[in-house]
């Protein structure tokens, strides 16, 4: 990106407070054509910075010049009009309609007051074009595409119509490798469109690979803005948290006693076949595979959120057979599910922090079945100490909160209820290096209270690094179980492949031959 490359965008001293300072004295600049990465810990203020500058928020000092002027827009819709466009984390899309209807579902083409739809179907055609989608049909309802594809789809919604500046937050948390080569690809295309781009993420190497500038925040605080080859990933890490992170963690002294948690013969469909596992008390037993391997739909049959065929499940000490027929049951007998979907699954997020920690510990709030104010904020003051969540308080709303301290809120409502058999499905997903190294610390604090740990990871560095066994499932089949020191990267990927491999080989032997 050459020095005298136009500014598009700049935003001068910006400042945001709400309760308490989120962003001070911001000073960056966008230019034509190029991928800014933003990046920081959770809580340090990249949300609220794309936010004011797709017009979500207003900021409490400074001033935004677009295009040489003075740009202050009242709504995201006021953004969009001058050609700012965001596509966040939560896609904004209606799953019941079809790709060409959420693409012009404000403007859709009309004939005599009836949808015209040939002329829709026109220019869904146009639009999908532009980032890689030829081959849907436009008639397709959203909920039967594949996350990626609707990723893709949310783009080119925001790409109709004259767009100049296009923020991504957290584009790949959700995608496969091929569909991320495709949104690197169609990158590549805004930007030789002259499209500007600021890409929000914590996965430093693919920040590597697509930025030509990095910018870097730290508590609302910028303290970078540097091309990208200047820095290596640690270097980036380092200005990230305000400090060095080791890639080992010591778990502390703990012990691990005799199994709690015993499943055998579990499945579901082709989804979970016949996968039998224990877990001990104070372990932490990690689940690997590749995406689609059945790894959520096992902890949701352990959890009772979805029926098993066949298969038991023991629970205690010593293990006694259990019926856990719904998520209440699992509860009841001490087994909690941390979900993956923090926002969508396990978080009111207009609500409050106590609120949210209330949640399945009401019946110990509670007085003649009435929430006990005092008791509510007790709950919530001491798990924010003991979970050291980032907040303004009890009463700020959690959807204000950063991805990892609302993955605290999750936990500290869990532990609450004293749990035994904590499952968690990605308890890192969308969280930034700094708050990963505090779960995995408070992982490390159940283990030495005894609790038995079974943890879902899409990262295998993670697994190895935190997980005293790591069972890989491949195809819905629990392939093999490695212990540590015994166990390779190599090793954990060639089992995840070894269940398709083998399920392909079948598929083939089954195909008639003709003869020769």
């Amino acid at each position: 990106m050459s020095a005298t490359a136009d500014v598009v965008l700049s935003v001068s001293a910006i400042g945001k407070t709400y309760a308490q300072p989120v962003l001070g004295d911001i000073e960056l600049s966008l230019l034509r054509g190029e991928v800014l990465a933003l990046t920081g810990e959770n809580g340090a203020g990249k949300s609220t910075l794309s936010k004011i500058i797709g017009g979500l928020e207003t900021p409490t000092t400074g001033q935004m010049f677009y295009q040489g002027q003075v740009y202050q827009p009242a709504s995201r819709t006021a953004a969009e009009r001058q050609g700012v466009r965001m596509v966040m984390q939560e896609l904004n899309l209606l799953p019941t309609l079809s790709v060409a209807e959420n693409l012009f579902l404000h403007n859709l083409p009309s004939r005599a007051g009836w949808v015209n739809r040939t002329r829709l179907r026109q220019l869904a055609t146009a639009a999908m074009a532009q980032v890689g989608l030829e081959a849907i049909d436009p008639d397709t309802l959203v909920g039967e595409l594949g996350i990626g594809h609707q990723q893709m789809v949310e783009i080119a919604r925001n790409l109709i119509g004259d767009c100049h500046v296009l923020i991504l937050d957290e584009p790949t948390a959700m995608l496969t490798a091929r569909e991320v080569e495709l949104l690197f690809s169609q990158i590549e295309r805004l930007q030789q469109r002259g499209v500007s781009i600021i890409y929000i993420s914590h996965r430093l190497e693919e920040l590597k690979r697509i930025a030509q500038r990095i910018a870097v925040l730290r508590d609302g605080k910028l303290v970078c803005v540097e091309p990208m080859q200047r820095y290596s990933s640690e270097q980036l890490v380092n200005l990230m948290v305000g400090r060095e992170l080791g890639e080992h963690i010591d778990l502390g002294r703990r012990t691990i006693g005799e199994p709690v948690l015993r499943v055998s013969g579990l499945g579901r469909g082709d989804k979970v076949q016949d996968v039998s596992f224990e877990v001990r008390s104070g372990e932490i037993f990690g689940i690997s595979g590749l995406i689609g391997a059945g790894r959520t739909e096992l902890l949701r049959l352990i959890f009772g959120a979805d029926t098993a065929d066949s298969g038991s499940i023991e629970l205690g000490s010593p293990l006694r057979p259990v019926r856990i027929d719904s998520p209440m049951a699992a509860v009841r007998h001490g087994v909690a599910l941390i979900t993956e979907d923090r926002k969508g699954e396990g978080l009111l997020l207009s609500q409050s922090v106590s609120a949210n920690l209330a949640l399945g510990n009401m019946p110990a709030i509670s007085r003649a079945g009435l929430v006990d104010g005092a008791a509510e904020r007790a709950l919530a003051e001491r798990q924010i100490q003991a979970m050291r969540i980032r907040s303004a308080g009890p009463a700020q709303t959690v959807g204000e909160l950063s991805g990892g301290n609302q993955q605290k809120v999750v936990i500290g409502r869990w532990l609450e209820r004293d749990c035994a058999v904590l499952l968690f499905d990605e308890p890192t997903r969308g969280i930034d290096v700094g708050a990963k190294f505090d779960i995995y610390g408070l992982l490390a604090e159940l283990t030495r209270q005894g609790k038995a740990l079974v943890v879902v990871s899409s990262d295998l560095r993670e697994l190895m690094l935190i997980c005293d066994r790591i069972g890989v499932l491949s195809a819905g089949r629990l392939i093999e179980t490695f212990e540590r020191e015994h166990w390779s990267q190599d090793q954990l990927l060639a089992a995840a492949f070894a269940g398709y491999q083998k399920r392909d080989a079948l598929l083939q032997d089954a195909v008639p031959r003709n003869p020769a």
